[in-house]
């Protein structure tokens, strides 16, 4: 799928591939996965519906790389020297006011990858197995430090912990995530689990 991506996206400008992006990513936030169509998409854009398909493929390779290109950075290139400064900044990424529209734009999301095969396949190629690939280095330079035992088993999970607070902040406190919460939750529940 990457191979296919890169080759039809060629021609396309990154300027213009942005301004795509952030149309997609406003349309999901205002009408959701299931009510956003290629031909909202070649509206708002000006683009032709021809243009989109033969640039991503679909709906689904479209929205996941919309929500790759929101993630601010690589993760793998952050590198304070310590794990816990290593978190800290990954979190520190993202204000406040972009957290809480990316945790809402992700629980819609979250609802449309269960009930739709090609959506989940482009998530899990597109956005969370780079993803997680980028966390191993991160952890994989704390295990280089002597931070982190090699055998923790905790290592193994590190997303579904950080994915877990991003998440159930919500639906538990009724609050959305903030840098603030997410810091403490570094400090208290990831840090001493892969510290063990």
């Amino acid at each position: 799928m990457a191979e296919t991506a890169t080759t039809r996206r060629s021609r396309i400008t990154p300027e213009r591939e942005a301004e795509l992006y952030t149309a997609v990513l406003d349309l999901l936030r205002e009408v959701g996965y299931d009510a956003l169509t290629m031909d909202a998409v070649a509206t708002r854009t000006r683009s032709s519906k021809a243009t989109l398909y033969r640039q991503w493929g679909g709906k689904a390779e479209l929205v996941a790389r919309a929500m790759r290109f929101m993630k601010p950075g690589r993760a793998a290139d952050v590198d304070t020297g310590s794990l816990r400064g290593d978190l800290h900044s990954l979190v520190a990424r993202e204000d406040d006011c972009v957290m809480e529209q990316n945790s809402a734009l992700m629980r819609g999301l979250a609802m449309a990858v269960h009930g739709n095969p090609d959506l989940l396949k482009a998530f899990r190629e597109l956005l969370v197995e780079p993803e997680i690939a980028e966390f191993k280095q991160v952890l994989q330079r704390a295990v280089d430090r002597g931070e982190v035992r090699v055998d923790n088993p905790a290592l193994d999970y590190m997303m579904h912990m950080l994915i877990g607070a991003f998440a159930a902040r919500t639906m538990i406190d009724e609050l959305p995530p903030t840098q603030a919460f997410l810091a403490s939750y570094i400090d208290a529940v990831v840090i001493p689990a892969l510290s063990a």
